[in-house]
């Protein structure tokens, strides 16, 4: 099978990696990649938004299958053009892709289906004193979200009234996110512990993958800005057996029954971001596609063939596919380059990797290279992941290597994975 996988990042490098190591490949391309794709793809020169150009390299090299990694095509439409022209492919049309790529679409639908989330109100930019005159009789924290795609970024969370304001001035007044804030949401903080759950549906059937937990914030214990995601770990211990079968019951079939309904059909990766309340699970977010960092370490706890899942999932015979997941603990720091998620420097060289255990996994999400040599090209630069016997032993594991990689500039966080120490008595 000749596969293409449309990303640059390091969610796409590992599905490269796992698809790879599937017997029915062929030749696997990916557009446009990065230099640690590079290493299992053949690359692709070709921008992950020009759909024309992808769509003749597909005819003329006979493509027979096309996974969609970003949120990006998947909100333009390309799983539709592809499906258009006959062609096999795993992700969301543009109109099921809505659930991430509208936060207030997302939070409808949700309400119209009984899932549960957090309570919300929608506003449009041109509502800027209405906005402020619910923000001054709220109850804080509060959140306050982005409507369109703002790369993992378009949420805050202020502590007061006088946050929410300068918030609300640099979401209308200095444009931050751009039109992506052409509509908020504002909705109730929901307290409790935030975890992921994937599920890889053809529409009808489902198989959900190990629950993960991602890291946002910038800084340690969960302070600073909020980012892409700075490292995450599965599986996740605050979803146990009972929880999981909450979520399935509750969140992913109505999900996907109400899609379904609604004659948008969801195929492709349905990522829940979910907190696990008092109440029980609530979703605080739809994605449409797998999770980055997450899939760093969901994906390599998969010992069945990857790519038959997608496949499976992409042509409706889900029904047919068994998963086989590792009882290890995987987790990822992801080193990230200083002043990320704000302005920062590019064109580092990167040391060390030659140094790491040959069993620790690297994903490259902001990588190039210069004149031979492995330079930074993005805020987050690299995806260290490491599976260990249990968590502790993975965390373990995954510093002393994390130790041995050095840029100008590098950061990353030192305690991914440690909240879910608590679950166990390590």
């Amino acid at each position: 099978m000749n596969v293409l996988i449309i990303g640059s990042g390091g969610r796409e490098h590992a599905l490269a990696i796992k698809i790879a190591e599937s017997k029915n490949i062929e030749k696997l391309f990916c557009l446009p990649g990065n230099a640690g794709i590079s290493k299992v793809c053949e690359l692709v020169k070709i921008k992950q938004d020009e759909n024309s150009a992808i769509l003749d390299f597909i005819k003329k090299n006979k493509i027979d299958f096309v996974v969609i990694g970003p949120e990006q095509p998947l909100s333009l439409g390309l799983a539709d053009i592809l499906r258009n022209e006959n062609i096999v492919c795993f992700g969301p049309g543009e109109k099921a892709a809505k659930l991430e790529s509208s936060k207030a679409f997302a939070k409808y639908f949700m309400s119209k289906y009984k899932i549960p989330t957090a309570f919300f109100q929608v506003f449009n930019r041109t509502e800027k004193e209405k906005v402020l005159e619910y923000l001054s009789s709220s109850n804080y924290p509060i959140v306050i979200k982005a409507d369109g795609l703002a790369a993992g970024k378009g949420v805050v969370i202020p502590q007061n009234f006088e946050e929410a304001k300068i918030i609300i001035d640099e979401f209308f007044e200095k444009n931050i996110f751009g039109n992506a804030a052409n509509k908020i949401v504002i909705e109730e903080y929901l307290e409790g512990e935030e975890a992921s759950v994937f599920a890889i549906t053809d529409g009808e059937d489902y198989v959900v993958l190990s629950p993960a937990q991602d890291h946002k914030r910038i800084y340690d214990n969960d302070e600073g800005k909020n980012t892409g995601g700075m490292g995450s770990y599965a599986p996740a211990p605050v979803i146990n057996s009972h929880i999981l079968k909450e979520i399935e019951e509750k969140i992913i079939k109505p999900t996907i029954l109400g899609m379904k309904t609604e004659g948008n059909p969801f195929i492709g990766c349905l990522y829940c971001g979910l907190m696990i309340t008092k109440e029980g699970p609530k979703v605080i977010e739809y994605n449409c596609r797998f999770g980055d960092p997450e899939t760093q370490v969901v994906v390599p706890l998969i010992k069945s063939d990857f790519l038959e899942l997608l496949y499976k999932a992409s042509t409706n015979q889900l029904k047919n596919y068994k998963l086989d997941l590792s009882d290890k603990t995987a987790v990822c720091v992801v080193l990230a380059s200083k002043g990320y998620p704000d302005k920062y420097e590019t064109g580092k060289q990167i040391f060390g990797l030659e140094n790491l255990d040959k069993e620790t996994i690297v994903y490259h999400a902001g990588t190039n290279y210069i004149d031979e040599k492995l330079v930074t090209s993005g805020g987050r630069v690299l995806g260290i992941t490491v599976l260990g016997k249990n968590l502790k032993d993975a965390i373990d594991k995954v510093y002393l290597e994390v130790k041995k990689v050095y840029f100008d500039g590098c950061y990353y966080r030192t305690d991914i994975g440690k909240k879910g120490l608590k679950h166990f008595n390590l």
